[in-house]
C-alpha cells in the first residue's frame, strides 16, 4: 500500500471517529433531541471536513460508513410494520434517512465555497432536511407543515453550526 493511501485511510478512520465522538455528544444535549428522532447534528461537521479534505469520492465513503457508527450510538429511528408498511417502504425509509441523508455529506466539496460561506455545508443539510421533511410526510404520516417544523428545529441549528465552524476548521487545515 502506498504511503498516501494509508495515510488518507488513517485519515478517514479519523474523520469517522470524529463523528463517533461528537454525535455521541450531541445526543447528550436534550435541547434538540426530538422524540421520535434528530437532533442537533455536530457529527456532520467531521463529514463535510472528510469530503474538503480528501475530496468528495472519499467524503461520501466515510459519509456512508457513519450511518454504521448510528447504530453504535443508538440513535435508528424507522417506521414500525404495524402501519401496513412493506419491508420495501421501510428499505426506502431507511435509505433516505440515513445512508441518502448522511451520505449526501460526502459531496460537500463539489460545491464551489465564496470566501467563507461554503455553500457545500448549507446545500448538504437542506438536501437531508428535504429527505427528512419527505419520509417525515409519507412514512411518519405527518402533515407537510409538520414535518417542516419537526425536522427545521435541529436541521436548520446543525446547518448554522456547520456554516460557522467548518470555515474556521478547513482554513486551518489547509495551513498546516
Amino acid at each position: 500500500m502506498k504511503s498516501n493511501q494509508t495515510k488518507d485511510l488513517v485519515l478517514m478512520a479519523m474523520y469517522l471517529a470524529l463523528f463517533y465522538v461528537l454525535d455521541v455528544i450531541s445526543n447528550m444535549i436534550p435541547f434538540f433531541k426530538m422524540p421520535q428522532g434528530g437532533t442537533l447534528g455536530l457529527g456532520v461537521v467531521a463529514l463535510i471536513l472528510c469530503s474538503y479534505h480528501l475530496g468528495w469520492k472519499k467524503g461520501v465513503v466515510v459519509a456512508t460508513l457513519s450511518v454504521v457508527l448510528q447504530f453504535m450510538t443508538g440513535q435508528m429511528w424507522l417506521v414500525q410494520n404495524s402501519d401496513g408498511f412493506s419491508i420495501f417502504q421501510i428499505f426506502i425509509q431507511f435509505m433516505m434517512e440515513y445512508p441518502l441523508a448522511f451520505g449526501i455529506y460526502g459531496l460537500s466539496s463539489v460545491f464551489p465555497n465564496y470566501g467563507k460561506f461554503y455553500t457545500g455545508a448549507a446545500v448538504t443539510n437542506l438536501v437531508r432536511l428535504g429527505l427528512h421533511i419527505v419520509a417525515g410526510h409519507i412514512y411518519w404520516a405527518t402533515p407537510w407543515l409538520g414535518s417542516v417544523t419537526y425536522n427545521a428545529w435541529y436541521m436548520i441549528p446543525t446547518m448554522l453550526v456547520c456554516l460557522v465552524v467548518v470555515p474556521i476548521i478547513d482554513t486551518r487545515l489547509h495551513h498546516n
